[in-house]
């Protein structure tokens, strides 16, 4: 699947929040000026509905690395599940293997955590598995191969004590376990849900 390779930074400052996963002193700066030559005259103009709508869901395609084919398939999916259709949505986007191995802390960014499935260092149930798109199910466990673990940002990862793990899964050492579905007042994701429906059934 393919995933955005621009300027990160870029990203944060049209959202006016830091997307990534990583502090930056510089972008900490900036945060409120928009990217681009005309960056803070953009700044003064009001935004429609239809703008704060198509902002929120950049916003949480960008934190979890998606494009617009895929996310759009993902809301399409929560749509035809009963209930609400936004905590489905975040239930699937939190379900996903490299936002699994960021939860428990296995590495520092959802782009690592890409990057290590992709390289076939992660196991599901002792399987190893190349697809950062895979969605866990309930009681599958995570596990970091034992050369993932000697990579320094990972090794780092894994000795912090202080780590918090959300409530929905279960960390030891180095594997971790999808204990259940989310719901949303659990999933520490800053988007607004009910714009990115609004979005999308327009």
């Amino acid at each position: 699947m393919a995933r955005y390779t621009g300027p990160k930074h870029r990203l944060s400052r049209r959202e006016k929040q830091n997307l990534g996963d990583k502090t930056s002193a510089s972008l900490s700066r900036r945060l409120n000026v928009p990217p681009g030559m005309h960056g803070p005259k953009g700044s003064r103009n009001k935004v429609s509905d239809y703008g704060l709508q198509l902002r929120e869901k950049q916003k949480a395609k960008r934190i979890y690395g998606l494009l617009e084919r895929q996310f759009r398939k993902y809301y399409q999916a929560a749509a035809a599940v009963k209930g609400k259709t936004g905590e489905a949505l975040l239930q699937t986007l939190e379900r996903r293997l490299d936002n699994a191995i960021f939860r428990l802390g296995f590495v520092p960014s959802r782009t690592m955590g890409r990057q290590l499935v992709s390289h076939g260092h992660i196991l599901v149930n002792g399987k190893k598995v190349t697809i950062p798109s895979y969605l866990l199910r309930v009681d599958e466990v995570v596990t970091i191969s034992p050369r993932a673990m000697e990579i320094p940002a990972v090794k780092k990862m894994l000795e912090k004590e202080e780590a918090k793990v959300p409530d929905y899964y279960e960390k030891k050492a180095a594997a971790g376990r999808l204990l259940r579905l989310p719901p949303r007042d659990d999933v520490p994701t800053d988007v607004n849900e009910q714009l990115i429906i609004e979005h999308y059934s327009r």
